[in-house]
């Protein structure tokens, strides 16, 4: 493992541990796939711009 990898697995792992697992992911990892619950605002223009 090269240092750039180590360095970057160190920040992460720091980051989790202040923040909570799922904090940070790397983008395509499969365990990134997260179930969230959706409320509707009622306003389709507020729930696109939330997401």
């Amino acid at each position: 493992m090269s240092d750039k990898q180590k360095a970057l697995e160190l920040a992460l792992t720091h980051i989790e541990r202040q923040f909570g697992k799922g904090s940070i992911m790397k983008l395509g990892e499969a365990s990134a796939k997260l179930n969230i619950e959706v409320v509707p605002t009622g306003s389709l223009a507020l729930d696109i711009a939330l997401g």
